[in-house]
């Protein structure tokens, strides 16, 4: 029996210009994509990792945009002066009962529809859903737009080199990237690369590590493995990247 979630039948698909950078079915995809359980678990996963990992990077002074929210497991748990949720799906409206300001639209369309500069712009597991690189890097000069001089991008992101075949397990994923296309897209669209971990966090709360967090502390099991980045080096299949805009582009 499967442990996901049952979806509706009645599969709300637009195939309009608007869902460019999506399939046209991301509500039933997200909404399904993990079990009870596993979202538990990364629910739990983000709020250390928020706490141990981001906040020494973050201040909690700044404006910050998460791009492709999804479910707004990183900025529901980042402490920021004002917190932004950008996505394509309808569930990102739920966000605003935690005092996120929504966008519900697609990435590309950022910089027109924010009305100030932001301080720092955040991704997880957003780009590898792109339709094409030529879109990725539109995004990349979007996010270009929207920051103030010197301001921050980070991003986290399953690497094609580390995770192999299982890239492909996710019916919207199009893009695979490693660490050294990842930097290329970067500086070519106006960053330079301040800190870049190549393996970081295993790929996946469905993957046998994110199964082994669901039966311990969760919580602890995070902490411990954050201390730890040899452990980094054999579990990892996702990067980190912490790049800032060039004041001169």
């Amino acid at each position: 029996m499967s442990n996901t979630r049952k979806i509706d039948s009645d599969l709300d698909f637009d195939p309009t210009p608007s869902n460019a950078e999506g399939v046209g079915l991301e509500n039933s995809i997200y909404l399904s994509r993990f079990s009870d359980e596993q979202d538990r678990t990364r629910q739990l996963t983000w709020e250390v990792l928020c706490q141990e990992f981001f906040a020494p990077r973050i201040s909690s002074s700044k404006t910050i945009v998460d791009l492709g929210a999804g479910d707004g497991k990183f900025i529901t748990n980042i402490k920021a002066k004002r917190r932004i949720a950008v996505d394509l799906s309808e569930h990102v409206n739920r966000l605003s009962e935690s005092g996120v300001e929504v966008y519900q639209i697609a990435a590309g369309e950022m910089a027109k529809k924010l009305e100030a500069q932001v301080d720092l712009v955040f991704m997880s597991n957003f780009l590898e859903h792109l339709p094409s690189k030529k879109i990725l890097l539109e995004v990349l000069g979007n996010c270009n737009q929207v920051l103030e001089d010197g301001g921050q991008v980070m991003i986290l992101q399953p690497n094609i080199n580390y995770v192999g075949a299982k890239y492909w397990d996710y019916i919207d994923h199009h893009i695979a990237l490693n660490e050294h296309s990842l930097i290329e897209a970067l500086e070519i669209t106006g960053f330079e690369i301040e800190e870049m971990i190549p393996r970081f966090l295993p790929y996946t709360a469905r993957s046998s590590v994110g199964t082994i967090a669901q039966k311990f502390d969760t919580k602890k099991l995070v902490s411990t493995y954050l201390k730890f980045p040899f452990l980094w080096k054999i579990f990892g299949g996702q990067t980190f990247v912490s790049a800032r805009k060039l004041s001169n582009v």
